[in-house]
């Protein structure tokens, strides 16, 4: 598995895009693209060099995410001299405008899934699907252990819990809804 957009395969989560348009809107995208979809400025414009081929993509879903990232990057020459050229079809312009409007008036533009893609919430219980080591506390948090009363965090593959009474960021990818 790998990110839609940049290709990357660390930090990987499955992220629903909004405003909906189709089942289909539902993608994996790496740590540093979600985090740029949903309102932070990118690091390094250089690392978006990605963009040149994705905005040309014939998938619906990775031009409007292209065109989001492109648009964020208007400050750069060449993100500018890009979106020149593009033509988006009227729908998935407005599409792809609105998603961009939501994430700067601050509206939550990214949902957390778990490994099943099933939305979670604050305070809902999740059971581990696999042996998890915490570093640092010396104990292993066992398969079908419950947590109860989660807390979502700031990235969308992560959340906190209480296991052995401890408070841990655990990665959705092992997190099922109970």
């Amino acid at each position: 598995m790998t990110c839609l957009l940049c290709a990357s395969t660390a930090d990987l989560a499955q992220v629903t895009l909004e405003p909906r348009r189709t089942p289909a809107d539902e993608v994996t995208l790496c740590d540093g693209c979600r985090s740029h979809l949903s309102g932070a400025a990118l690091r390094d414009a250089a690392a978006a060099a990605f963009l040149r081929d994705t905005i040309w993509s014939t998938d619906e879903v990775t031009q409007a995410l292209s065109w989001r990232m492109l648009t964020r990057l208007s400050g750069e020459a060449w993100a500018t001299e890009l979106l020149e050229q593009v033509w988006l079809d009227e729908g998935l312009a407005a599409w792809a405008a609105a998603g961009l409007a939501a994430a700067a008036a601050g509206d939550d533009v990214l949902v957390v899934r778990d490994s099943n893609g099933t939305p979670l919430v604050e305070g809902d219980a999740v059971t581990l699907i696999k042996d998890l080591e915490v570093k640092g506390a010396g104990f292993t948090a066992k398969r079908g252990t419950l947590v109860k009363g989660i807390h979502l965090t700031d990235e969308a593959g992560m959340v906190e819990g209480r296991v052995n009474g401890i408070t841990i960021v655990l990665k959705t990818q092992f997190l099922k809804k109970a």
